[in-house]
């Protein structure tokens, strides 16, 4: 299947490791153009020389209000263009609601939240029909996730402006689509197992409550992130779309 990738234009926040990585390297796959992003310097460049040609770097942090100008520009002047971005952030600091600090969820909050609400606003000023933003969240959306109430707090607020923000662009051809992940096999989530004290008996446990029996490969999600931001997933937007091997209980 021909996705229509080839040539578009995308960027990918947090793209050096984890999800955001996995995408980047299954738009590419597909011939599209990637502009990533990380925290430090030599993180982007060393992921930029991995990921090999079409794709290009920026150091640059989500929680600075210049940031998203910036990548917009950038990849206009790298590329030539700019058809959609995938926003993906680390996780915020795991605890339990007597544990986390003002600090800690004042920093999630400026980076899991207004980071990507500005970023999305960003993007829905310069996109033009056919465009798409995407985020990258969580099954927390749905589901509280034990042990990880900041993400709980923060993930279905950020859902429900993307919801807001599908139906404002909407009449101008541009989509909104969320990914809902879980249990991906990710350095993030194996060392969320590893809190527990025993990792391996917490994956072996957590994968009990996965229909398919199994963590997912980053591979799989980022597969599942190129289909919906490309022309091929033309019709779908404003949903929120779990990547968890049917883990959620609902339907």
């Amino acid at each position: 299947m021909d996705l229509g990738l080839k040539d578009r234009v995308y960027v990918v926040t947090g793209a050096t490791r984890g999800l955001g990585r996995a995408s980047a390297e299954a738009l590419l796959a597909e011939g599209a153009k990637v502009l990533i992003t990380g925290r430090e310097e030599k993180t982007v460049a060393d992921a930029v020389a991995e990921l090999g040609e079409g794709a290009a770097g920026v150091a640059a942090d989500n929680a600075d209000p210049g940031t998203p100008a910036r990548l917009i520009a950038e990849a206009r002047a790298r590329f030539g263009g700019f058809d959609g971005i995938l926003i993906s952030v680390g996780g915020p600091a795991p605890g339990f609601a007597a544990d986390n600090t003002d600090e800690e969820w004042a920093a999630a909050f400026d980076t899991v939240f207004l980071g990507a609400v500005r970023l999305a606003r960003a993007a829905a000023e310069t996109l033009t029909e056919g465009g798409v933003i995407g985020f990258v969240l969580s099954g927390s959306v749905h589901e509280p996730i034990p042990g990880l109430t900041i993400s709980n707090g923060l993930r279905p607020g950020l859902a429900g402006f993307a919801k807001s923000l599908s139906n404002d662009l909407g009449p101008r051809g541009i989509r909104v689509v969320g990914l809902l992940p879980s249990r991906i096999d990710t350095d993030r989530v194996r060392s969320l197992d590893a809190l527990s004290g025993d990792a391996d008996a917490a994956r072996a446990a957590n994968e009990l409550t996965i229909p398919l029996r199994r963590y997912g490969t980053p591979e799989e999600f980022g597969n599942t992130a190129a289909f919906l931001l490309s022309p091929a997933a033309s019709y779908l937007t404003g949903l929120m779309l779990p990547v968890d091997g049917g883990a959620r209980s609902g339907f």
